[in-house]
């Protein structure tokens, strides 16, 4: 029901995802979502937006590690299935090194994916009222 609700107000969940993913404004689409690597603006530099409402906190880094374990722990496994003969310590170092810049940039795409979610269903604020207890 909620997500009919987000859709019939003009706030297409897909879209809004596409736009945070892609580091930019849920609401215009033009506007730059973050100010630094990981640090989101107050409001859009375009259309003015607020979006200091966001509460991503700990889970663009769960989904992020949740990828690139896969990813790295599945081309392990496929390295050791196509060179079984070789010294672990060469698949070991690519996988630490693939774990490193696959997290570095999937981390903001994550996140701004996750703000453009919590947009479109109008949580934490972002429906024009505070979230409260109960």
């Amino acid at each position: 029901m909620t997500a009919i609700y987000a859709a019939e107000a003009g706030r297409p969940i897909g879209r809004s995802f596409r736009r945070g993913f892609l580091g930019r404004c849920p609401h215009c689409g033009i506007g730059k979502m973050f100010g630094s690597f990981l640090k989101v603006n107050d409001h859009c530099p375009s259309c003015g937006e607020a979006l200091h409402h966001q509460r991503a906190d700990d889970m663009p880094p769960y989904v992020t590690m949740l990828i690139v374990g896969h990813i790295v722990v599945a081309g392990l496994l496929t390295s050791e299935e196509v060179w079984p003969d070789s010294p672990m310590l060469l698949p070991g170092a690519i996988g630490a090194i693939a774990a490193l810049f696959l997290s570095l940039a999937l981390l903001p795409r994550v996140k701004g994916a996750l703000i453009g979610y919590q947009w479109a269903m109008r949580m934490h604020g972002f429906g024009g009222h505070d979230d409260v207890p109960g």
